[in-house]
């Protein structure tokens, strides 16, 4: 199992990590609540390191920030800097854009930007922490310039350890993360690929209901360990749904080596293994291409 890609060879396509941060960045107050959270530090490492530890384990790399700067405050590194990160090292990442959805017609444009001039690849959203719903009418103009691209969205979806734990969340709203948001999204936008991050919970059969029902929406399993995941995930997976779930860890939140150990006890067929590691990922994100 594997692809020669820029010159590796990829075993695995591993669709949802977290780009460090640019060197003396302030780590957030969240990204501190996430830390105690998970026991690890959220923020630790540098570019440098991710790239020895990806190419090492043979893995490709989706990754991306998230601009919430309307909501949270914080300063968002920008899509120049994931574009830059791309650049510098073009065998290991696929770089993402993420815009802040209030921010409206500059959203917009932002993301025409970051696909058109800076040749990232695709949209990340979070919608807890950017507080919106996915569905609402005010955010379609985004929805339709990712549709007219022809680029993929990933949205969080599920439980966030952002804040968790903290008095009020503080202020985080987690029905923001339902997957239901999703549905009209990928009803009103056909041609629109919408990847549902994360096993959803406490929403998961929710999200395996809209993934069966609608061709163009998919699931990464980011952010958990295999270990946890139901077993309706696991039964849909291997069978309805085997064409359409990808593998994610979260980087840094989980490790892709604890990600992958985890998944080889898991319940998953061995005819499927293959298509969650690499071949979904290949074909959604047109790496064949």
């Amino acid at each position: 199992m594997g692809f020669e890609y820029k010159g590796r060879t990829i075993r695995a396509i591993d669709v949802h990590t977290h780009v460090p941060r640019r060197p003396g960045q302030v780590v957030s107050a969240s990204n501190m609540q996430v830390a105690r959270h998970v026991q690890g530090a959220v923020q630790r490492g540098t570019v440098e390191e991710m790239v020895e530890l990806y190419r090492r384990m043979e893995l490709l790399a989706v990754t991306f920030g998230v601009d919430s700067e309307t909501v949270s405050g914080s300063a968002f590194d920008g899509n120049d800097y994931v574009a830059g990160v791309q650049e510098k090292y073009p065998d290991v990442f696929l770089g993402w854009a993420s815009v802040d959805p209030h921010k409206g017609r500059m959203a917009v444009l932002e993301l025409e930007r970051a696909i058109t001039q800076l040749g990232l690849r695709g949209l990340k959203l979070q919608p807890i922490t950017q507080g919106f719903f996915p569905d609402d009418r005010a955010f379609y103009p985004l929805w339709e310039k990712a549709q007219e691209l022809g680029i993929p969205v990933i949205f969080h979806t599920g439980h966030t350890a952002i804040t968790s734990a903290g008095p009020g969340g503080p202020a985080l709203r987690l029905k923001h993360g339902r997957p239901i948001h999703l549905d009209d999204v990928a009803a009103d936008f056909p041609r629109l690929t919408i990847i549902g991050a994360h096993p959803s919970w406490p929403w998961q059969d929710e999200m395996l209901s809209i993934c069966l029902h609608k061709a163009n929406v998919f699931i990464d399993l980011s952010g958990w360990s295999p270990k946890y995941f139901s077993p309706a995930l696991i039964q849909y997976a291997n069978t309805l749904l085997q064409e359409k779930v990808m593998f994610g860890s979260d980087f840094p939140v989980i490790s892709p080596e604890r990600w992958l150990k985890d998944f080889e006890a898991a319940g998953f067929r061995d005819e499927v293994r293959p298509k969650i590691l690499l071949d979904n990922a290949r074909r959604i994100l047109k790496l064949d291409a």
